[in-house]
């Protein structure tokens, strides 16, 4: 349940600040005060569509804060807690900031979460039915959501099983029909590949290939200089009386020199290991040296063999490793395709098998479907005797529709979508003798209202949702119809919390919690106020709601009227 909601710098609102209780709390206010920003505003705390032009001008940021209250074992609770979220004493807030720069911040008890978290948990907080909703009832391929959501008990274990086998049966049937009807582009794709494959195997590549030659290029291209060197190196080492032999001479100076003192003995071990280390990196430098060739020729051969790796890489792959692998992708492929007939016969004999158990699949969703379909509508003719339907029919279809391509059920071939093999349609006879027909192509604007709240109360109760919020559900409607919709407000409002904006008296008077929308304005800005009213406030708002600007002592004698018939009929249910 929605305990508070407080909206900062969002649109016209600069600040508000609203408790909400238990029961029936209407909303009324002239239209442009801001009814329909309030509804935006939990929308968007609800997960919904963030955009910079909410924010108020010339402000940072807009801000909206809701705090929940939910009872012990509340589906939302357990949701929470698997994200990782604390809750203390049932007790949620949640915080939507908004910038002006289009970024947006969600937080569940201070939390930081992603907007998908929000999104996923906000199904089980408030349920809203918008201004428009109730066109969704023109369009036939909601009439299977909302089925499937009735019955999601029983519907979701056999959907996801046909899910399963339904992709299966898409991914089979793809490949078939490309490998099937696509003959051209396929031998055009096996030309170009045997191409591409020859050109890699005739370059004969090794692996690391690239590499090594790049080592051996850097080698021979500054190889008279490295021999040149080298063996300067080797002459200052061994030649002409310098290097090692002027070591060797200290050596044995300094052996001598120990005869008569030991306090050189260090000294003549140092100089000695100087000489033995001299020795051997003159003879690695004598041997590096014997191994350097300078060959032009084969320079000229390692610059061509890049030239010709690099060319690959630049159309197969980043490394001669890269290029070897898309050669072998490319064997297996060829190989799949010149197997085109056995790998036909193969996919035909594993469509047909996932078929059977689609099928089977397929008809049980179907007939779960059909099971529910009674319910719901049983379900819904009853709702709508309370809104002054009470003489209606209605009756949900669920039928296939054959076709010659489509997936064999019980010897028929039916259309198969992701959804089954159904069609699910809503039909209404609202007036007695006269035929079934679908609710799309003859319900009124009032009737469509109806329907609409019959069908929420009725998946809210499915769904246990503590909070319900109607957008001027009592679009289209007047008179006894009117009331009826006023009345079933008042029921639905003694199971759980029902927020509804309204422009009409007759519901607007069976408020537990009755709160004003007002627009003020001044020269240098526009402002948003809630007001929650007393008695004699409510008086007042009822009498304009009935004779428009003109509030009359006539006027408020007719709404102080209706408030108290109002107040029987709430004792009475």
């Amino acid at each position: 349940m929605l305990l508070e909601l407080t909206i900062r710098n969002f649109a016209v609102i600069k600040e508000v600040s609203v408790s909400f209780g238990r029961g029936l709390t209407i909303l009324t206010g002239e239209t442009g005060a801001g009814k329909s920003i309030l509804i935006d505003a939990i929308s968007l705390l609800l997960g919904g569509r963030g955009s910079a032009d909410y924010v108020r001008y010339g402000c940072k940021k807009a801000e909206i804060e809701g705090l929940f209250e939910f009872e012990a074992g509340a589906p939302a609770l357990s949701m929470l807690e698997e994200m990782g979220i604390e809750v203390e004493e049932n007790t949620v807030i949640i915080r939507r900031e908004l910038a002006s720069t289009g970024k947006t911040v969600c937080r569940i008890n201070g939390q930081m979460v992603t907007l998908g978290m929000l999104r996923e948990v906000a199904p089980w907080l408030i349920n809203i039915h918008g201004q428009h909703e109730h066109q969704s009832l023109m369009q036939g391929d909601r009439h299977m959501e909302w089925l499937d959501s009735f019955g999601d008990e029983k519907v979701a274990p056999a959907f996801r099983e046909f899910s399963k086998l339904y992709a299966k049966y898409r991914q089979i049937a793809s490949e078939l029909e490309y490998i099937s009807t696509n003959e051209r582009e396929m031998v055009q794709r096996m030309d170009m590949l045997k191409f591409q494959l020859q050109e890699i195997v005739e370059a004969d590549l090794k692996p690391l290939e690239d590499e090594e030659l790049i080592k051996e290029r850097k080698r021979l291209s500054g190889g008279e200089k490295l021999v040149h060197s080298l063996e300067d190196a080797y002459r200052s080492l061994v030649g002409d009386q310098r290097g090692i032999d002027w070591v060797s001479n200290a050596v044995s100076h300094l052996e001598t020199v120990l005869e008569y003192d030991e306090e050189l003995k260090e000294t003549h071990q140092m100089v000695e290991s100087a000489f033995y280390q001299l020795e051997e990196a003159a003879r690695l430098v004598r041997a590096y040296r014997d191994t350097i060739e300078f060959d032009p020729e084969r320079l000229m051969q390692i610059e061509s063999r890049l030239d010709e790796i690099n060319r690959l890489k630049r159309k197969y792959g980043l490394s001669v490793d890269e290029i070897l692998e898309y050669a072998a992708s490319i064997e297996d492929e060829l190989d799949s395709m010149e197997n085109r007939e056995s790998r036909i016969a193969e996919l035909q004999k594993r469509l047909r098998e996932v078929a059977l158990d689609l099928a089977v699949d397929a008809a049980e969703l179907s007939q779960i479907r059909k099971q529910i379909a009674v319910a719901l509508a049983a379900a819904i003719e009853q709702e709508l005797k309370e809104l002054n339907m009470g003489r209606a029919r209605f009756e949900i279809a669920v039928h296939q529709q054959e076709d010659e391509r489509g997936l064999e059920v019980n010897g028929t071939k039916l259309r198969v979508t992701a959804k089954g093999i159904d069609t699910v349609e809503f039909l209404i006879a609202p007036n007695p003798g006269e035929p079934l027909r679908p609710v799309s192509k003859i319900a009124s604007g009032g009737e469509l209202s109806r329907i609409m709240l019959a069908m929420k109360t009725i998946l809210a109760d499915a769904e246990n949702i503590d909070t319900m919020i109607f957008d001027e559900v009592d679009t289209g409607v007047s008179g006894r119809a009117a009331q009826a919709i006023a009345e079933k407000l008042v029921r639905v409002s003694r199971r759980r919390q029902v927020l509804s904006i309204t422009h009409l008296p007759q519901v607007a008077s069976m408020a537990d919690t009755h709160l004003r929308i007002e627009k003020h304005m001044n020269d240098n800005e526009t402002e948003t106020k809630v007001t929650a009213l007393s008695y004699e406030e409510r008086v007042v708002e009822l009498a304009r709601m009935l004779g428009g600007a003109q509030v009359t002592e006539t006027t408020k004698n007719n709404a102080r009227e209706m408030l108290a018939q109002a107040e029987e009929l709430k004792a009475r249910k």
